[in-house]
């Protein structure tokens, strides 16, 4: 049987987000962390206790995947470190250097909320949707 054995994906996704985890902006790793959220397995679901419920309260959930657990344990992690919220978004825009020349230099201009990185940067540009702090290009016309 497959009792005890893994996908040797896991060892890639694990390396991958090891390499992510150290890009200086968390919105970067907060992006990638929030879209294995709804990763699912086939027959991969199972109960696990929900991380970072108020007044210690315990609840479990039925999570699609062991890789979705352990990406809400670690944007969990993230948020008692004071980095991300539990949602996965940054606490504070672009990159946790807050240097006076960055301030000052900054190209990111405020608009919507971008679906890729969370910041308030997405504008209307040439006929698209373009958010100026990530580059994500959404809906044109």
């Amino acid at each position: 049987g497959f009792s005890g054995n893994y996908p040797k994906a896991m060892d890639g996704l694990a390396r991958l987000l090891s390499l992510d985890m150290r890009v200086i902006d968390p919105a970067w790793i907060g992006m990638k962390l929030r879209k294995l959220l709804n990763y699912a397995e086939p027959l991969g679901h199972f109960m696990a206790f929900v991380p970072g419920l108020p007044n210690g309260e315990k609840r479990q959930q039925t999570w699609p995947s062991t890789v979705a657990y352990i990406a809400r344990l670690i944007i969990h992690r993230y948020a008692m470190l004071g980095i991300l919220n539990e949602e996965g978004y940054p606490l504070r825009d672009m990159g946790v250097l807050d240097t006076p020349q960055a301030r000052e230099a900054s190209k990111t201009m405020a608009g919507k909320t971008c679906p890729e990185c969370g910041n308030p940067a997405v504008i209307h540009k040439d006929g698209c949707d373009f958010c100026t702090a990530c580059g994500y290009v959404g809906q044109c016309g």
